[in-house]
């Protein structure tokens, strides 16, 4: 059985960071199913899907690492192409990549004890998002 979920939510802009996790564990008991994968998708190039402990000094930690391997304040390609100036979005984005899957047994995410599902914004902007959750089993 495959159901398919939306979680819709407006960002404050470059290094906002969204735990989706209580939403994501939501729309797997909704589903009924009972195990098997939920796939978390963002829609987009500059975004990022990833699992971190959602607590306030990784909450500053990671746009920090992100301004250190990709800052946002040199001239990209990119921005040469588009004039949008969001080039270090899309790199930070390529890097941590728009998608998860995780396990699920009973309906219960089998998350770690610290470890939340983590919506990375990286456009130069606020913006109004969406993840599309592909829920999947028995």
């Amino acid at each position: 059985m495959v159901k398919t979920e939306e979680i819709k939510f407006h960002t404050d802009g470059p290094g906002d960071i969204v735990d989706m996790t209580a939403e994501i564990e939501q729309a797997v008991k909704k589903s009924g199913i009972s195990s098997g994968t939920v796939t978390v998708f963002a829609p987009g190039s500059t975004t990022g899907v990833t699992s971190i402990e959602y607590e306030p000094g990784l909450l500053k930690d990671v746009p920090e690492l992100m301004e250190k391997l990709v800052p946002s304040n040199r001239p990209y390609h990119h921005d040469e192409t588009w004039h949008d100036g969001n080039g270090f979005s899309h790199l930070r984005s390529a890097m941590v990549g728009s998608d998860m899957t995780v396990p699920f047994v009973s309906g219960k995410l089998m998350l770690g004890t610290w470890q939340q599902i983590v919506f990375l914004e990286f456009d130069n902007r606020p913006r109004d998002r969406r993840v599309i959750l592909q829920i999947m089993g028995e």
